[in-house]
């Protein structure tokens, strides 16, 4: 899927109407949604346990809390964007960014909304690519370990020897069209 027909999933964190009003101008729907809003960081705590956002959003500092210990928390599922101060930017940028956090210093214009949010599309392409890597290793390692324990139930119940074992599945798979992984479960489940 291309970047620009990608829809993300946002929560904007922030008690400032003005903040909203600007991030519903820079997120048009066609792009980003479902937008959800949160005006304190335990709101927004409660809004991620139950959903899970492509970016997140967080204008600090908030009734509750500044958001950096949120931010960084949430950072290893959302991209998140943590706009602080500009007194206290260098600071914080420093104690988030090694976590994987976007800092931003207000004020900010229009241009470095619009900037930072193609960052951090570009940063959640890279992590969907790695996560799908991730899931295509553990697949084909949970097919390796059902095929080995096949094997084995093979060569204890017909006392096949391990080439042979291995042969059978093979030639299995091949004859019928399946994935290795598929014969070794089912001879798993008819000699367990």
């Amino acid at each position: 899927m291309d970047q620009s027909e990608r829809v993300y999933s946002v929560l904007i964190v922030s008690s400032s109407k003005s903040f909203l009003d600007l991030m519903a101008e820079n997120l048009p729907e066609a792009g980003f949604s479902p937008v959800h809003t949160a005006p304190t960081i335990s709101a927004a705590r409660r809004k991620t346990g139950d959903f899970s956002y492509d970016f997140i959003f967080i204008n600090s500092p908030l009734s509750d809390d500044i958001g950096t210990r949120f931010a960084i928390d949430i950072c290893s599922t959302s991209v998140v964007l943590l706009l602080v101060n500009s007194e206290i930017y260098e600071d914080i940028n420093y104690k988030v960014s090694k976590h994987g956090v976007f800092t931003l210093a207000k004020p900010f214009s229009k241009a470095m909304i619009s900037t930072a949010i193609n960052w951090m599309a570009s940063a959640r392409e890279i992590i969907n690519k790695s996560q799908k890597k991730t899931s295509t290793v553990e697949e084909k390692m949970s097919e390796i370990r059902a095929v080995n324990r096949a094997k084995w139930l093979l060569i204890n119940e017909l006392n096949m020897s391990e080439p042979e074992a291995h042969r059978y599945i093979g030639k299995q798979a091949m004859d019928r069209c399946v994935s290795k992984g598929t014969v070794a479960n089912e001879i798993i489940n008819t000699y367990t």
